[in-house]
């Protein structure tokens, strides 16, 4: 490593940028969308599918678990909504895992969040 090269990584930017909530969930989503899409994509691998249906399913709890928290601020009528839609997400990727289904309503589902996470960062 030359000289030129370590200065350039002593004054590079050690920080990442700071997201906001909206923004991380955003990002998340698109990660664990894109996951899903490419193991949908191959379905006989198994393994893959039903790593990225842990995945989503995981996110999925984690969202039911703030809507059901009573101090959570979104409205109750959009808490229950997103609640039901991890009781959804549940049983359709038991329907994938099942081969009785595939993962499409799941990527569905997912961009419909993505798309409403932008909107709501639109300017107004």
């Amino acid at each position: 490593m030359n000289v030129i090269d370590r200065a350039r990584r002593a004054y590079a930017p050690t920080t990442s940028p700071i997201l906001t909530g909206r923004d991380a969930e955003l990002q998340l989503f698109s990660q664990i969308t894109a996951k899903l899409a490419a193991a949908a994509a191959t379905p006989q691998d198994l393994p893959r599918l039903a790593m990225a249906l842990l995945e989503n399913r995981r996110v999925w709890a984690h969202l039911a678990a703030e809507v059901a928290d009573q101090t959570n601020a979104l409205p109750a009528d959009l808490r229950g909504r997103i609640f039901h839609l991890f009781e959804c997400v549940t049983l359709h990727s038991r329907r994938v895992l099942r081969g009785q289904a595939d993962a499409s309503v799941l990527i569905d589902i997912n961009t419909a969040i993505m798309r409403g996470l932008n909107r709501a960062e639109a300017p107004r």
